[in-house]
């Protein structure tokens, strides 16, 4: 079987997901369109020999329906003969497009395929895709769960009581978060991953001045009177300021083989070493993690000790802080240049935007190894490891 290999791998800034946010003024599909466009002026390839790209998002209605990747990849110049679709697994999406990406290079059925996503979060609203008074679950899930499943904030109170995860703790994890995408911006660590895009240059949402004083003055985002009596054990906790913002952004990486790498004159950043996707308690939603880390290290061969660099989806800090207790992984390896509380979680974006800055942070620092992980909406969660080349 052939491997796969990412060669390229380009972001945009990250906006605000509101209607004053720097990006708001451009469509979702051009946001992803000036990715791919970026993505191909960088590598040099010829786009006619990209065999397909597979692309994210998670709203997939108004300006981000109808398979928003195919019409960016007509935006950004591809030919009409390169196909393109869209697919969804919640925040995980694009990462999936990865796994999907890679597993049909290394199937042989793709030599060049592009994985991406996006997602405008100011002008494609969270929600906006479950109008009101529609059931997106349906009678057998609500039958199964007779007492109602929860929003994921919820899930993420529920995650905190049961690790025990303070809010002193989850407030101090998102101050490191700002701090160090503060201070990657500064050392310079993100040019070589974004994509200015009409004059925004830098992301948007990162606060190098935020401390846990300020933090410790929000108010909890999802007290619910109904919630706190069905769950006494929620000391409600979670806040603006240690949950991610709502953000406009996309993301693509570039994957092939090494064959055709070295036939086309591309420099492999690193290869895609192992993937698991996993499913778990719907109701806590956000623990797939775990067992995702676990099955994906299991199938590479590799032990937690063999990783060098993590990228952990920043959803909530008490999701990240959760993982850790439960591997045991050093916190110091885990989202170095900042992770999405600081830099922004635009949905369908996220899973390329942390392969993007997972793989130039593993070529500046030298790492072997390096696992990204997601939590996903319904108990999902997406993990793979990479390895350096």
């Amino acid at each position: 079987m052939r491997d796969a290999v990412v060669v390229e791998a380009v972001r945009t800034p990250i906006g605000r997901g509101k209607p004053n946010g720097a990006l708001a003024h451009v469509h979702p599909v051009e946001l992803l369109a000036h990715t791919l466009r970026t993505l191909v002026e960088r590598s040099g390839v010829d786009p006619a020999l990209i065999d397909d790209v597979i692309g994210g998002a998670v709203d997939q209605v108004g300006e981000q329906a109808m398979n928003t990747t195919r019409y960016a990849a007509l935006s950004a110049g591809a030919p009409e003969s390169v196909p393109a679709t869209t697919v969804d697994r919640q925040c995980g999406s694009s990462q999936q497009a990865v796994h999907f990406a890679a597993q049909g290079v290394m199937a042989g059925a793709y030599d060049l395929v592009v994985a991406c996503g996006v997602e405008s979060m100011s002008r494609v609203p969270m929600w906006s895709n479950v109008p009101e008074g529609t059931d997106p679950f349906g009678p057998g899930v609500a039958e199964r769960y007779p007492e109602g499943l929860v929003p994921q904030g919820i899930s993420a109170e529920l995650i905190a009581a049961k690790w025990s995860i303070g809010r002193e703790r989850m407030d101090s994890f998102a101050v490191t978060s700002h701090r160090r995408a503060a201070a990657a911006w500064e050392a310079g660590l993100f040019d070589a991953e974004v994509a200015p895009l009409d004059g925004v240059t830098r992301d948007e949402c990162v606060r190098p001045d935020s401390t846990t004083e300020v933090l410790a003055g929000l108010r909890p985002a999802y007290h619910d009177p109904a919630l706190a009596e069905r769950f006494p054990q929620i000391e409600w906790n979670v806040t603006a300021g240690n949950a991610s913002p709502v953000n406009d952004g996309a993301s693509a990486v570039l994957i092939t083989s090494s064959e055709s790498a070295a036939r086309l004159g591309l420099r492999p950043l690193a290869r895609l070493h192992g993937f698991a996707v996993t499913g778990s308690d719907p109701l806590l939603m956000l623990t797939g993690v775990v067992p995702a880390t676990e099955k994906a290290l299991r199938r590479a061969g590799l032990s937690l000790d063999d990783i060098d660099l993590f990228e952990v989806n920043e959803a909530f800090a008490s999701v990240v802080l959760a993982w850790q207790q439960e591997t045991g992984a050093d916190l110091g390896k885990v989202n170095v240049h900042g992770g999405a509380l600081a830099l922004g979680h635009p949905l369908g974006a996220s899973g390329t935007r942390l392969t993007t800055t997972l793989v130039h942070a593993m070529r500046e620092r030298g790492a072997r190894y390096a696992l990204q992980t997601m939590c996903e909406a319904g108990g999902l969660a997406n993990a793979m490891v990479l390895e350096r080349l």
